[in-house]
């Protein structure tokens, strides 16, 4: 049988994407299934020059749907006609439990779909003293073949592509139990069917492991047990997660310092020697004021949200995550929220949009809604880049003991968000009405330190899309704002031009091009729409051209960093060291000559930037999952007046 395609199955936890990265490498993207927002992972590996393609499946417990995730797995293998339907499907189970694990393969097997059986986490198997007799179990399913696995090494990925290559159908096929033909129990949840097969696959699979499985002699305590005891405890377990979140927001804003001064030190002199070096003109004012600017507003923040992801990765893949998920359920509860909820806060994190698709696991509308409405609170990656920059301008660099100020200050802001998404919920909760009841049902995986190759494939993975994805939006926004600072309606540039007295004396001359780059930005098309929106943000404590990049950042929140730095290049000479926190710093309001960026309106921008919605991708992702435009109007409103509100109030109280 020669093998085209090939689906990963397999539960969470399985170690699954980990065999997936390493057949794949980085030769896989990510996208959508056809008709929904389910993300799918797909890559090729070449085995004996052949280009296999594979597709990594979300994980599941059952063949059985229970969730928009599960439904594809069911919907893809219980249907031939599918586009993805796959030539074989590699199940990976985890080898030391195999028990639960073998439910989902049995009901695949049985279906008669050509079948691996990879024995993942072979290593903690023999950890925990058990010796699983392969050959037995490959016997007692026709010959199926079962490779033993430790995807984190990589150990035993050369047997797989093997198995794969000489993939040959079994000429018996011995069904551990039949398959139920009625679809319509099969794809109804928790229907009686289901349970009643789902049991008797279980008294099966516990008699054939008895064959199987030998418990060898050992009084190895259980690690696993030992650390959960700290980590899951009532008290400790929250300080714990309290603890690790502060060591990471220090390390992220430390560590990213340096390489960020140098990123923002090599654009600037790119900026000066375009300016300086080419003809003058407009292509030149473009690619100095306009391009450049805008790209450094992308790249200057990658070594930030590079760490910020290996964090998130590391706490993923040694299981500490879902330990996180379980402590957390108990502060949920009163907030109206699903103990599932807190996966697609934690995710939101990194970016509302697969946040939000991860709701689909949430089985009850109520909490799955409420969890969705309150999710972009959450400061994602796309925040970084703002708050970071506001921090470098308004906080002192101080310490409080060994912490750096500006560092508690970051971990504040997400905290704040985190508050306020509890507080919000709390609401929600009290408006929406439903009789149904949710539970919290979770395998807490054992422990394992993470592979280097899965955190670097994850945060590339992570990092590319910032740097693509968003890239794109803040260059093609630079280009348009450079255009629109640049010129004005009629000669009104000019002639503004012509009303600033020329000095006599040369020293007077730097402050001289100062004023005519000011007033022409202030009569561009530019400064007509910052002027006309001005009155309505005056009393948060910002200017016109803030208000340029609040309306910009609307395409996406870290344009923000991205339209500032276009604004404050048009017309600029480039002094020596004239960075652009050096210009915000040195940015005045012309009316009374008081710095634009104080402790008090830094803050103010902070704030609004915690609580407002912007970012349109998740507003589209929002409308998708509801199926409806009421509750993206409703976010987006209720959020507009948390942040307006928010740093109205902050502004008056450190005036």
């Amino acid at each position: 049988m020669e093998i085209n395609s090939i689906a990963l199955v397999g539960n969470p936890n399985s170690g699954k994407t980990s065999v997936f990265n390493n057949l794949t490498g980085l030769a896989q993207h990510v996208g959508n299934y056809p008709g929904v927002t389910v993300e799918k992972k797909s890559g090729f590996v070449t085995i004996q020059d052949k280009k296999i393609s594979i597709t990594d499946l979300p994980g599941t417990y059952s063949i059985y749907p229970r969730s928009e995730d599960e439904k594809i797995v069911f919907d893809l293998l219980n249907n031939t006609g599918h586009p993805d339907f796959p030539d074989a499907v590699v199940v990976v189970v985890d080898a030391s439990n195999l028990e639960r694990n073998l439910l989902l393969f049995t009901q695949i097997y049985d279906r008669k779909i050509p079948v691996i059986l990879v024995l993942n986490m072979i290593d903690v198997a023999d950890k925990s003293k058990l010796e699983i007799d392969v050959d037995k179990l490959s016997e007692m399913f026709g010959g199926v073949p079962i490779i033993k696995m430790n995807s984190r090494t990589g150990s035993g990925i050369d047997d797989l592509k093997e198995a794969i290559i000489n993939y040959k159908k079994l000429a018996g096929h011995y069904p551990l139990m039949p398959v139920n033909s009625n679809g319509t129990a099969l794809s109804v949840p928790e229907s009686d069917v289901q349970i009643e097969e789902t049991r008797s696959r279980y008294q099966k699979i516990n008699q054939y492991l008895k064959f199987v499985i030998k418990k060898k002699q050992g009084d190895q305590k259980n690690l696993n047990s030992k650390i959960d005891r700290f980590v899951v405890h009532p008290v400790f377990g929250y300080l714990t997660f309290l603890g690790i979140l502060f060591l990471m927001f220090q390390m992220v804003y430390s560590f990213a310092e340096v390489p960020m001064d140098l990123i923002d030190g090599v654009f600037f002199s790119l900026s000066q020697w375009t300016k300086s070096t080419l003809p003058a003109g407009v292509f030149s004012d473009l690619l100095a004021e306009g391009l450049i600017p805008g790209l450094g507003g992308v790249v200057i923040f990658i070594p930030q949200i590079s760490l910020l992801f290996v964090f998130i990765v590391i706490l993923e893949e040694t299981g500490y995550m879902s330990r996180v998920v379980f402590i957390m359920d108990r502060l949920m509860r009163p907030f109206g929220l699903n103990g599932k909820s807190v996966v697609p806060l934690i995710s939101g994190v990194a970016c509302a949009i697969p946040a939000i698709m991860a709701t689909r696991t949430i089985d009850h509308w109520k909490d799955r809604l409420v969890t969705i409405l309150v999710t972009p609170l959450m400061s994602c990656s796309a925040r970084l880049p703002v708050y970071t920059l506001l921090i470098a301008l308004v906080i002192p660099d101080q310490t409080i003991g060994v912490f750096n100020l500006k560092g508690l200050t970051l971990l504040g802001l997400y905290l704040l968000g985190l508050v306020m998404a509890l507080v919000v919920a709390l609401v929600f909760k009290a408006i929406l009405k439903t009789n149904q009841k949710s539970f919290l049902v979770m395998e807490l995986p054992k422990y394992k330190l993470p592979h280097i190759k899965n955190v670097l494939l994850a945060v590339w993975e992570k990092v590319s899309v910032f740097i693509f994805e968003a890239g794109k939006i803040i260059l093609a926004i630079s280009i348009i704002l450079w255009v629109l600072a640049s010129y004005g309606p009629g000669d009104e540039q000019d002639e503004a031009a012509k009303s600033i007295p020329i000095p006599e004396e040369e020293l007077g001359q730097t402050d001289y091009e100062n004023q005519v780059n000011s007033v022409r930005l202030e009569h561009s098309y530019i400064g007509y729409l910052g002027k006309g929106i001005e009155p309505l943000i005056s009393p948060l404590g910002y200017d016109w051209k803030i208000g340029i990049a609040l309306i910009t950042s609307f395409a996406a929140r870290e344009v923000f960093v991205g339209s500032l730095a276009t604004i404050y290049s048009v017309g600029d000479d480039f002094e020596e060291g004239e960075s652009l926190i050096n210009r915000m710093q040195n940015e005045k309001f012309f009316e009374t000559g008081l710095p634009v960026y104080t402790l008090a309106s830094g803050v103010s921008l902070m704030i609004f930037y915690v609580f407002a919605m912007q970012c349109m991708s998740t507003l589209a992702i929002v409308y998708r999952e509801t199926k409806s435009w009421k509750w993206p109007l409703i976010q987006t409103i209720y959020m507009s007046i948390l942040a307006y509100v928010g740093a109205l109030i902050s502004y008056n109280i450190l005036s």
